[in-house]
């Protein structure tokens, strides 16, 4: 096996499926654009893509259609994957329980849905084809993202009979910095989030499990160091922390509005090609002490 590995020194946070986004709304179902800043459709542009199906909006004319798209038929394997990729994200552990049924912008959910915006030369230009339903196998083959305090990584990774099998082969990556903004999209199934880079472009992704993606990538990290805490509560992280198995990473702890502590450690040696990574996770008190599950809920955490 080959599973991606930090570097010495850095911290890995959080690893989950993630592909471009796919239209929910009935006239963009199943469908997604890639556009420039002035609304034509790029893909034909973008350095080493393959050929991908050509969508137009249902029930419009070309004049309704940002761009002149140049026939072809919706394939219909893309269709059955982007209905089933939005339904995927909403049962299960880690799924969002923010789906909403009102756009947060209907030009570009409802109207249209683009995935990606760039002017030439800027980041989202740069992300890999294999991030798209419409030009991968998702039953043959599979995209991560994996989040560290460094940079932004995407692997792809052939799918096995069994999960735990995992062969990554690098596809791209950002350093941090070049992120500028993050915003989680909820329309229909509230597994959307948008990336927004430095240069402007921009790009829409579906998580799998969106939090464990986002809750490290919004804003600057905010980590507790352990020589901040208490000896008591250094020590229940320590001791939780030597639980895990033997490439775990060192105990990553938040705090969250009500005092209470949140202790999370990501080993590598757990990838699951559909789960990604499910962080071993532990809240404490102020005083160190470890508290059952009934009194906390990991979504009230932030990083």
């Amino acid at each position: 096996m080959h599973i991606w590995q930090p570097e010495p020194g850095e911290l890995l946070l959080a690893r989950t499926p993630v592909t471009f986004a796919t239209g929910a709304a009935m006239r963009v179902r199943g469908m997604r654009w890639f556009r420039d800043t002035e609304g034509h459709d790029i893909q034909t542009e973008l350095p080493g893509w393959p050929e991908g199906p050509v969508h137009a909006v249902r029930g419009a004319g070309n004049a309704a259609v940002r761009n002149t798209v140049k026939g072809g038929l919706i394939a219909l394997g893309v269709v059955v994957m982007g209905i089933l990729s939005s339904q995927g994200g909403s049962v299960g552990p880690g799924a969002s329980d923010q789906g909403s049924d009102t756009p947060t912008d209907r030009a570009d959910e409802v109207e249209d849905f683009p995935v990606m915006w760039a002017a030439p030369g800027t980041v989202a230009r740069t992300l890999p084809w294999q991030l798209d339903p419409g030009r991968t196998d998702a039953k043959r083959y599979t995209t991560h993202a994996i989040v560290t305090d460094r940079r932004l990584v995407i692997v792809g990774l052939p799918v096995h009979k069994d999960r735990e099998v995992i062969e990554d082969e690098l596809l791209w990556e950002i350093p941090r910095s070049t992120i500028a903004a993050v915003e989680p999209r909820d329309f229909k199934d509230g597994t959307d989030v948008k990336l927004v880079f430095t240069d402007g472009s921009w790009c829409r992704l579906r998580a799998q499990w969106r939090r464990r993606f986002t809750d490290y990538l919004e804003g600057p990290l905010d980590l507790m160091p352990l020589e901040s805490l208490t000896p008591a509560q250094q020590s229940t992280a320590r001791t939780f922390a030597a639980t895990q198995p033997a490439d775990a990473g060192p105990p990553v702890v938040t705090r969250n509005t009500c005092g209470c502590y949140r202790v999370s450690v990501v080993a590598p040696s757990t990838t699951d090609s559909f789960f990604g990574i499910s962080d071993r996770d532990t809240v404490m008190d102020a005083a160190g002490t470890e508290l059952p599950y009934a009194q906390y809920h990991p979504a009230d955490f932030t990083s």
